[in-house]
């Protein structure tokens, strides 16, 4: 059963990225919408998950911390039947008006309202980044639980080992924390969780970036 947090026990870490995400949402949405142009390692990344999820039967596939629904509607042309949720109100309701044909749900990857086993592939594209890392072995359990038996998992963020404060982010004055994550300890986590390790890629900052990015691609095996 999902954990299920209410309003007077929600972490103060969700409830700080939900008002900065609320308040960002239509100048994030605009200041991103073309960025996977740009970046060709990370359309490659997505469509071998995709093609790995497709040769696996296909099913739903959940972009979780979906934001503004950009690498929604990327995996939605890839094939895969994909829907988004997020933790802020403000990204889901930029989504639906920018691609009323997909669905997006609000949620938070800490307690995700999805039956266990119901996903075919799971993705995280920077969207642990702002949970502390203590807390990182319940979201990684929710995405083992939600997944199925021989489901990918897909994980994207920025590598290092040190926390950062943002008192302003895409024209705003927000108040958020994000951590800069070491891909090792992430993958030993996620073993931990009970997947197994696919692939394990570190590429160099382009644009804007000024560290490396980790991706993880991970499995969880298939019954016996």
């Amino acid at each position: 059963m999902a954990l299920v947090f209410s309003a007077m026990t929600e972490p103060d870490y969700l409830r700080t990225t939900r008002a900065a995400y609320d308040t960002v949402a239509v100048d994030y949405a605009r200041l991103l919408s073309s960025e996977l142009a740009a970046k060709p390692l990370d359309r490659a990344l997505l469509a071998a998950f995709a093609e790995l999820v497709l040769a696996g039967g296909g099913g739903p596939v959940a972009d979780l911390g979906c934001g503004p629904g950009r690498v929604t509607t990327h995996l939605h042309a890839l094939g895969l039947d994909a829907f988004g949720v997020d933790l802020s109100p403000e990204m889901v309701a930029v989504a639906r008006r920018s691609y009323p044909d997909l669905r997006f749900e609000a949620g938070s990857i800490t307690a995700l309202d999805l039956p266990d086993g119901g996903l075919a592939g799971a993705l995280a594209w920077y969207s642990v980044i702002h949970t502390p890392p203590g807390q990182l072995p319940l979201v990684f359990g929710e995405f083992h639980r939600v997944l199925a038996p021989g489901g990918h998992l897909l994980l994207a963020f920025q590598a290092g080992d040190e926390p950062r404060h943002l008192s302003s982010a895409y024209g705003h004055e927000v108040a958020l924390d994000s951590y800069r994550l070491p891909p090792d300890a992430v993958a030993e986590q996620l073993a931990l969780a009970g997947f197994t390790q696919v692939a394990r890629t570190l590429r160099e900052p382009v644009d804007f970036e000024t560290v490396p990015q980790a991706y993880l691609l991970f499995r969880k095996p298939a019954a016996p």
